[in-house]
């Protein structure tokens, strides 16, 4: 089971995107604290790639800012590429079906205003694909009605 669930916060305000089908998406950096503290007493967080697709990508561009706290639910998925220089990448996203804003109003209004929370220090990650020829349209957003399993399935 390929199951993902992750709480933090967008590192960079997300911008919208549409691939060669005219199918819109965004692509953002999610910044998740680990539970635990290093060596020096202080928390750390690790950077997670998130790609989010149609209405959905068009809601988080919306309302949505550097700082907002969100809630993912979604599936890893892998790829590769080769960059400009000819050397092959390797990528790691979070693909998510279900995105909750988790802040109230006046904490993403008081966001507008100001920027409290500062990712310039993050550590760089792996690169993503800049161009949209190299993004893949999601594989089942042509299939039609949800599916349904009944619960005899594995007897």
């Amino acid at each position: 089971m390929n199951r993902v669930c992750l709480v933090g916060r967008i590192t960079a305000k997300p911008e919208l995107r549409y691939t060669g089908t005219n199918i819109p998406y965004t692509r953002f950096s999610l910044a998740v604290n680990r539970t635990f503290n290093n060596a020096q007493g202080e928390r750390e967080a690790d950077f997670i790639n998130i790609v989010v697709w149609r209405r959905q990508a068009e809601n988080i561009v919306n309302y949505l800012d550097k700082g907002s706290q969100v809630s993912i639910e979604g599936r890893i998925q892998t790829g590769s590429y080769t960059d400009q220089s000819g050397n092959r990448r390797y990528t790691t996203d979070v693909v998510a079906d279900n995105v909750q804003f988790l802040d109230s109003r006046r904490q993403s209004e008081a966001r507008a205003t100001s920027t409290p929370y500062d990712y310039q220090d993050a550590p760089a990650s792996s690169p993503a694909p800049q161009n949209d020829v190299n993004v893949e349209d999601d594989p089942f957003a042509d299939f039609g009605d949800n599916v349904s399993i009944d619960d005899n399935f594995l007897e």
